[in-house]
């Protein structure tokens, strides 16, 4: 009785012991799974409800962490100048507090002005939109009278008043009698104490007074005691391997500190070049507007946007044409794409690390959570998180669900569109890859490496005979797609063709198993890409009952290809015994792909086999059917017997 290559070791008795879990234990399994994803929802909404409820905690919390990481570096030039922890932190917060308080001056002043010229603006802007109104009137008077459309009606002659509604209704007497009048009343409001007074006028004032000193006071305790903010930290990610948690937290702290820099530099001279612009155009205020533009490009994607809406707004009300509207419309127009294209990635790279998704997402959900505010703070929030996630295994789903890496790697994307029978997009995958890498590195990495997946999943049960067919017939098909592919740096060069001493042509021969046939394909690929006459052997034609038929007089090699041996190489035997018995003195390599299988470590099974090497890549593969002889090449793992 043949064994089936789709059993385990010994799978031909008995005492056969199946490779999936006993369906007794999967319910229990199931059950601890649905457990785990209640809590981790359970968390997530406690968390979420904690933010919502806790806004004004967690606002100057994160600010101050936030602008912690914006003066850290001042702090350690400080501190390598000279000065100690403490007098670096507090000369750098001074220092903060100082640049704030110059910009709010300068604006506040800006902003009088501008209050004072309100009325007139005021009156601008009423006069163009009756210019407006009044164009609009004409042009569409025109087009009515020239379709001969919108006449207005004739007016109806007004109805007169019925007599009886001007007499005085009599009363019951047949005199006249008072009409009834209306009491008036005055609601008298008691007058607001003093404190009343003093508390509407300053609690507009002392509100971001108090979350200005409490972002202040937390970023400089945040300052003093960041090593052991660093340490507390490393023991809740895990303190299990000190070495590689204090370098994650590390370079999370310095990639973090880089972007905060940078990002500020770059919104700073983004509000400096909009107020010298304005300047320039004649817009009043500009210190005001460069930096509202500055601190609102803070905003992903519509901070530009909302920034550029006042001072058009105003050149609109100050000049009585459009010409200072659309120069002012113009600088926005300019600079942003610049600044966006240009500038930021070559200050801080062509990425955030977030996602475009991720960035939209997290902006929405900031802003539901704590209103504009959060809207500012996304970004950087989400960045945080993303780089955590990086770094702690704990938090790495945040970097799979928010990050800009691909959540799957080049194989498991390959082997994806495989199984969902998206070849289209398999191959395009595979052409923008060879841009600028060659064939061979793709075959063996990605290619091999979805091959090798797939007769995982063939030996737990997972992938039917069926599927695997199909994905066979899926790789087939970009095989030869990719059929007049040519390397970089190969295009035009004439290919040298190799030879054996004997002449010949390398016979690939799949294996019995259904992904046999899609390595034996690359590897014919490779070797006619060099040069080398390869052919390619479908099982079906050297069964035992067609091998006879089969015309191998100008084969000088055979290569046979097994992906899924299992451990059990009696298939493989019988088919080398076949073909030595048709080409007693070509020598035959082995190729076995999937790593881990008993006859690589075996040497017994090896000999039973009765190849003369066994090779477990392509680019030994390929090593050991060139000209010098296969006992001399690299790639040989086990030479038996020479060719």
């Amino acid at each position: 009785m043949a064994m089936s290559g789709w059993r385990s070791p010994g799978g031909e008795g008995r005492g056969q012991e199946p490779l999936s879990s006993p369906p007794e234990e999967l319910p229990g399994a199931a059950a601890l799974l649905e457990t785990r994803n209640l809590l981790r929802i359970l968390v997530a909404a406690v968390v979420i409800a904690a933010l919502q409820a806790a806004r004004d905690v967690f606002i100057p919390v994160i600010l101050a962490v936030i602008l912690s990481f914006v003066l850290s570096p001042l702090v350690n030039l400080l501190g390598r100048a000279g000065l100690r922890r403490v007098a670096a932190v507090v000369v750098s917060v001074v220092l903060a507090l100082g640049l704030l308080g110059l910009v709010g001056t300068l604006i506040g002043r800006q902003a009088a002005g501008l209050a004072a010229d309100a009325p007139r603006y005021a009156r601008t802007i009423e006069q163009k939109i009756e210019g407006l109104q009044t164009l609009f009137a004409a042009r569409l008077s025109a087009i009515s009278t020239a379709f001969g459309i919108g006449r207005p009606p004739t007016p109806a002659p007004a109805a007169s008043a019925p007599a009886a509604n001007l007499e005085t209704p009599a009363g019951p007497a047949g005199g006249t009698s008072e009409q009834k009048r209306p009491v008036l009343v005055e609601v008298v409001e008691p007058e607001d104490s003093t404190l009343v007074v003093v508390r509407s006028i300053l609690a507009p004032v002392v509100g971001p007074l108090e979350t200005t000193l409490i972002v202040f006071i937390v970023t400089i305790f945040t300052l003093l005691q960041r090593e052991d903010l660093r340490d507390r930290f490393i023991r809740l990610a895990g303190s299990g391997d000190l070495h590689r948690t204090t370098l994650a937290i590390d370079d999370a702290g310095q990639r973090l500190s880089r972007y905060f820099v940078s990002q500020f530099l770059v919104n700073a001279t983004f509000g400096l070049v909009v107020t010298l612009g304005l300047w320039a155009i004649g817009v009043p205020s500009p210190i005001v507007w460069g930096g509202l533009a500055g601190v609102l490009r803070f905003v992903p994607y519509i901070g530009a946007l909302l920034a550029a809406l006042a001072p058009i707004a105003l050149a609109a009300a100050i000049d009585p044409g459009w010409s200072m509207v659309i120069l002012v419309t113009g600088l926005f127009v300019v600079i942003e794409p610049v600044v966006a294209y240009v500038v930021e990635p070559l200050v801080y790279g062509h990425s955030t690390g977030l996602s475009p998704v991720a960035v939209i997402v997290a902006a929405v959900f900031w802003t539901w959570m704590w209103g504009p505010i959060g809207l500012i703070l996304s970004t950087p929030i989400t960045l945080c998180l993303v780089v955590m996630g990086r770094h702690v295994k704990s938090l790495e789903f945040v970097d799979i669900l928010l990050g800009d890496r691909p959540a799957l790697t080049p194989v498991e994307t390959f082997y994806q569109r495989l199984l969902s029978g998206n070849r289209e997009d398999a191959l395009e995958m595979a052409e923008a890859a060879l841009v600028d890498r060659p064939l061979l590195d793709y075959y063996e990495t990605v290619v091999l490496g979805a091959l090798r997946r797939a007769a995982d999943d063939v030996a737990r049960g997972a992938l039917s005979r069926e599927r695997a067919l199909g994905v066979t017939k899926s790789m087939l098909a970009i095989i030869d797609e990719l059929g007049e592919h040519e390397d970089p740096g190969t295009a035009g060069r004439a290919v040298v063709p190799h030879s054996r001493p004997s002449a010949g042509v390398v016979a690939c021969v799949a294996g019995r198993g259904p992904l046999d046939e899609a390595a034996s394909a690359m590897l014919a690929h490779l070797l006619q890409q060099r040069g080398v006459a390869a052919t390619r052997v479908p099982y079906a034609a050297v069964r035992r009952e067609r091998i006879v038929q089969f015309d191998l007089t100008d084969v000088a090699v055979v290569a046979v290809s097994s992906v899924a041996l299992e451990g059990a190489p009696a298939h493989l035997r019988y088919l080398v015994r076949r073909l030595r018995g048709r080409l007693p003195k070509a020598p035959i390599v082995a190729g076995i792909w999937r790593e881990g299988d008993a006859l690589l470590t075996n040497a017994e099974l090896q000999k039973t086999v009765g190849a003369d090497a066994f090779v477990t890549s392509l680019r030994a593969a390929v090593d050991a059917v060139m000209p010098a002889p296969l006992p001399e090449r690299s790639g040989a793992a086990v030479p038996l017997r020479s060719p």
